[in-house]
């Protein structure tokens, strides 16, 4: 796996808002979300809590690769492609019931494994 670059890591410090999760589904159609629970889980890849996923799980386990596009406060975006997979159990799943708010659901968590990363038009290596 390609290990997210430190101009990642140090930007997602700085960022604001809820990121948007995008997710395809087996006939191409997007399902974007607003994702309030998420966390760099380590420098490969993204955790998103599953609070209340519907599509975006379908999508999930249909074996859909998405997008996650962040901004931050200096109004500079991110987007970050790749697949995603979806966990009941395990060390990301353990790791999001430590910083998901107890009174939001936790059911799963989503990860997105990073393949590719923009910045508007320019694509950034890694």
């Amino acid at each position: 796996m390609k290990k997210l670059p430190k101009l990642i890591l140090d930007e997602w410090k700085n960022k604001t808002g809820a990121p948007v999760m995008t997710t395809v589904d087996k006939d191409g159609n997007t399902n974007s979300i607003y994702a309030t629970c998420v966390s760099i889980f380590n420098d490969e890849t993204i955790l998103v809590a599953n609070n209340y996923f519907n599509k975006t799980l379908k999508n999930i386990e249909n074996g859909c690769r998405g997008n996650f596009l962040f901004i931050t406060e200096e109004k500079k975006s991110y987007q970050l492609k790749g697949t995603y997979s979806h966990f009941t159990k395990g060390v990301e799943f353990d790791d999001m019931k430590k910083w998901n708010p107890d009174r939001l659901p936790g059911v799963g968590v989503a990860v997105l494994t990073v393949e590719e990363i923009y910045s508007g038009a320019e694509r950034i290596d890694f």
